[in-house]
Parts: C-alpha cells; structure tokens; sequence
C-alpha cells in the first residue's frame, strides 16, 4: 500500500505577500474599500507596496463610523504615506438601511460600492487610469459568517484580494505582523449600527448615543467592548475576564451612561460576542 500523500504546509506570510503583489501588480491600479480595520488596512498597505501611487483608499465616512476609528484610519494611512481620500455617504437616509431589518448590511454596502463608482468617474477627470477596479477586504473566515454585505459586493463587481491569496483572518493577522504593522492585533470594530437590534429603527440620535458609551469604556482602558443599545437599557459585553474590573468602575460607568439618556445600565453575564444581535434572526 502506497503511502498517503502530505498534505502541503500552510502557506507563510511571506507566500501571502506575494500572492497579493501578483494579484495587483497584475492590474493598473486599485480603489481600496478602507474602513481602516485590521483587514482593509494590510489590504490598503498591500496595495501601496506593489503599486505606489497607482492606487487610492477610499475610507466612507458616516454617522455609523465613530470618530475615534475615523481619526485611526486617517492615521495610518498618513503614517504609511497611503493615498486617502474620505468621502461622506448617506446610507442613514436610506429607508431600507434605516428601518435595520436583516439585510442592513446590504443596502450599507450597497451605498458604499455606488460611492466608489462615483470616485472611479471623478478619477477620469485625473491623469489616472478611469478603470481601476475595486477591491475589498473579505476573507476566507467571512464566508462562513452572516454578511449580507458580500451579495452587494458580488454585484459591484469588488474584488476579494485575500480570497485569491487563500487567507483567513489569522493570515491576515499574520502577514500584518510580518509586516510590522499597527493594527495587527486591532480588536473588530464594525459599524455602530450593528449595536442596535434588528428591527429598531437606527437613527443619529442612538449612533451618537453608542459611540459615546462606547468612548467612555475606550477611555476607561477597555479593547473589546460593545454596549447594545435597547432603549432605554445600554447592554453592556466585555470578556468575562474583564467582569471584574468593569464592576470596579461601575459608579463611574452608570452614571457616564445615565448621563447620555439611558435609564438602565446592564453587564451581559455571557460575555462579548460578535454579532450577538444577529441572535434574534435565527442564526
């Protein structure tokens, strides 16, 4: 009986890297969708390696993005002299993305992927090249996972760089560090809608409500948070490892939060879990 075959190792960050330099280096340049989290920004960075200033991070700017990873963003492209052009979009005055049914995320990524169109056609007007395609941050672990986001990119016709290259979150957590890159290890941050449930209507006053409990934890030394906002309770998940010391500024937390207009401040006993409002969907 014949031996059976090894099965090949995994591949190194450095097989990544060119993987993705091929990938880009293979077109005349490249819209990045940046948000500046650990996935768009090795993306970004990646881009800018292989292609210089024949590619732009186009970071989407709405009342869904708190300020504290607007301001993040903008740094680390400054800091790595990444093209960076911020634009605003109108996603809230969307009724199907403000009414947060279960397909939010759709009509938000379906506003962004229109808004990069809008770029590619203000970039015909600048000596570049009008046909730059648009790639995206998605990677092999976001497959498995509800994102109702990816049927509004497969429409767009955004490219998936890192699903071309074979990688997962901890690839990308791994090339990020090979390259010596800030936000390696960056907790997810994803949009402050998706801290208010399904079937509530998501407005500015509840967005600008989140983003500054959220502050308030943030400034308190918490990494891994997220207060849900059920109206008049604020939800509040950190790592059980972390019940402790929440608990010891709890004086400070309650009334920080009862100042922004919550009347009732809860600490959810299960811990922080992404994505734990996609419970009420059945998934």
């Amino acid at each position: 009986m014949s031996a059976p075959l090894a099965s090949a190792p995994p591949a190194s960050p450095a097989e990544h890297a060119r993987r993705l330099a091929e990938c880009f280096a293979a077109r005349p340049g490249f819209l990045i969708a940046y948000s500046g989290g650990v996935d768009s920004a090795t993306l970004a960075y990646a881009a800018h390696l292989a292609l210089g200033e024949r590619m732009l991070a186009v970071l989407a700017d709405s009342p869904a993005l708190a300020r504290r990873e607007l301001k993040a963003a903008q740094e680390f492209a400054r800091r790595h002299a990444i093209p960076l052009r911020v634009v605003a979009t109108d996603e809230l005055t969307r009724e199907e993305y403000a009414r947060n049914t279960g397909d939010r995320c759709y009509f938000c990524k379906q506003t962004l992927f229109d808004t990069l169109a809008k770029v590619r056609a203000l970039l015909a007007r600048e000596p570049h090249d009008a046909g730059w395609p648009v790639a995206y941050g998605v990677n092999r672990d976001d497959l498995g996972d509800y994102r109702p986001g990816l049927k509004a990119a497969a429409a767009a016709g955004a490219e998936a760089p890192f699903l071309a290259a074979g990688m997962g979150k901890a690839e990308v957590r791994a090339l990020a560090r090979h390259w010596g890159l800030e936000v390696a290890d960056k907790p997810a941050a994803p949009c402050l809608s998706s801290r208010i449930p399904h079937g509530e209507r998501v407005t500015g006053a509840k967005l600008a409500q989140v983003e500054r409990a959220e502050d308030l934890l943030h400034d308190l030394g918490f990494r891994v948070l997220r207060v849900r906002h059920h109206g008049a309770v604020a939800r509040i998940e950190v790592p059980p490892a972390e019940f402790t010391r929440l608990i010891e500024h709890s004086e400070q937390v309650v009334r920080g939060l009862k100042t922004l207009g919550f009347l009732h401040v809860s600490l959810d006993l299960a811990g922080f879990r992404s994505g734990s409002l996609n419970a009420a969907l059945g998934l």
